[in-house]
């Protein structure tokens, strides 16, 4: 059972390509998903697309604790498979989704009764708290069936497989493109939902994904237990968790604290600079889609491996995952900045629009090279039990985003607020590199004392007695 998928001891590179890759392609089909959600309810009118947008901001809300409880699992469950405590790993999996369950409900119940004051909190009108309302029970109730295969996937991929959670993912992709039109509009034998129809769709797309979840885990990996826990024992693993999974939840969070800044930085010049913003960032998770993929597989991999004593892989796999975001980043890059107006003319036939976009692309993905650094080794923080100096990553470039957006909006307006986005990751990426270069300092300290170790070793035995 131990290092089924070679963690421990396939070649490095051919490990992190065989689930990065996977990775990459589960991830396309979450992007599909999102797109295909917001397309068809789009042909609902303007009302139901604005009002679904309302509720980007709690739903990504849930999401980053989803990701980050499954960040929080995935890390303390890899330790204890490399060192071989298959026993614990299933208790602490137990757990992990015991905690995912309740932290899901908790929110489930809170968001059912707080619909109407939360939402016209945030400026909904009456009209579309008619569609909010629908939409948003709905999806308050299937979030269990999302949550638990998010968390239960991550654990998952805990044991090094990255292909089966990914290949769910696309299924349950494909499942939520086919029932979204057949309950929206009422296709044939299906009632006219509206948008209730496209939260029941979705939480039947992720059933799938919940009972698949559930079965790999229990009957393939053997790593679900569904005896009575021990409470003292169960709340230790919940600290445990929690102490990784709250500050990648923080981490996660973030993100659309700055969008959600810069949109009103931008809003103060201009609609088509906020629009073609709003187009930058869709493009900008496709652009990094493939350091996302080797990110989610590094914390994992350096977990098993620290926990085994194998501090030399960890030192590869950094060093691998660095390499690939400045080599690949910067070659994407080139392709972007020579067909910028191109892509752009995609996104909308507004000539100002077309500008702005193409100005963003010719600044801010300049800078991703760095970014994906950033994220590389926030990922390896979390794999060595350090989520603190992660979070603290990502709250330097938050913070940095926010400063040098506002020096550059005062001196050059649209154009300065891109590039102070783009400078707040170049200078997070030299902070990340400063971060590696302690990390390699301290493996190949480890490394030097295993191999003075193994010296002394093999001269006691040849030395007679």
């Amino acid at each position: 059972m131990k290092d089924k998928h070679g963690l421990l001891s396939a070649p490095v590179p051919q490990v992190m390509t065989k689930m990065a890759v996977p990775m990459a392609y589960g991830l396309l089909a979450v992007l599909g998903f999102s797109l295909v959600d917001t397309y068809f309810v789009s042909l609902l009118g303007t009302e139901a697309l604005a009002a679904i947008s309302f509720t980007f901001p709690v739903t990504f809300f849930v999401s980053a604790l989803a990701m980050g409880l499954g960040t929080g699992l995935s890390a303390c469950l890899a330790r204890l498979l490399g060192q071989g405590q298959h026993q614990d790993a299933a208790r602490l999996t137990s757990d992990g989704l015991l905690l995912a369950l309740t932290s899901v409900l908790i929110v489930a119940i809170i968001g059912i009764s707080t619909i109407q004051p939360l939402f016209r909190l945030l400026g909904a009108t009456d009209t579309l708290m008619v569609y909010i309302q629908d939409y948003m029970f709905y999806w308050y109730i299937a979030i269990p069936f999302l949550v638990i295969p998010m968390v239960g996937n991550a654990a998952i991929r805990a044991t090094g497989d990255t292909k089966t959670p990914s290949k769910v993912m696309i299924i349950a992709g494909f499942m939520n493109g086919l029932l979204d039109p057949l309950l929206i509009f009422g296709i044939g034998p299906f009632p006219e939902l509206g948008v209730k129809g496209a939260a029941i769709a979705s939480g039947l797309s992720w059933l799938i994904t919940f009972s698949v979840a559930i079965y790999l885990l229990r009957s393939r990996e053997k790593l679900l237990q569904f005896n009575k826990p021990n409470i003292t024992n169960m709340l230790k693993n919940w600290r445990k968790i929690a102490a990784i999974g709250m500050p990648a939840s923080l981490t996660n969070m973030l993100s659309p604290v700055n969008n959600a800044f810069v949109m009103w930085q931008l809003a103060a010049f201009s609609t088509t600079a906020v629009a073609a913003y709003g187009a930058g960032t869709r493009l900008e998770a496709i652009l990094l889609i493939g350091m996302i993929a080797v990110s989610s597989m590094l914390a994992p991999f350096i977990a098993q491996n620290s926990s085994a004593n194998n501090p030399q892989r960890c030192l590869t796999a950094i060093k691998l995952a660095i390499r690939y975001s400045l080599i690949s980043q910067l070659s994407i890059y080139l392709i972007i900045a020579l067909t910028a107006p191109y892509i752009a003319t995609l996104f909308s036939d507004d000539a100002a629009v077309i500008s702005h976009l193409s100005l963003y692309l010719y600044i801010i993905p300049a800078s991703f090279a760095m970014q994906g650094t950033m994220m590389a080794i926030a990922s390896s923080l979390n794999g060595l039990n350090r989520p603190i100096a992660a979070l603290s990553l990502s709250m330097i470039r938050s913070l940095s985003i926010i400063c040098l957006s506002s020096i550059g909006a005062y001196y050059y307006g649209e154009k300065g607020i891109f590039f102070g986005i783009a400078s707040a990751n170049v200078l997070v990426g030299l902070l990340a590199l400063y971060y590696a270069q302690q990390l390699r300092i301290e493996l190949q300290l480890e490394i030097d004392n295993q191999l003075r170790n193994e010296s002394q070793l093999k001269l006691n035995s040849e030395t007679p007695a």
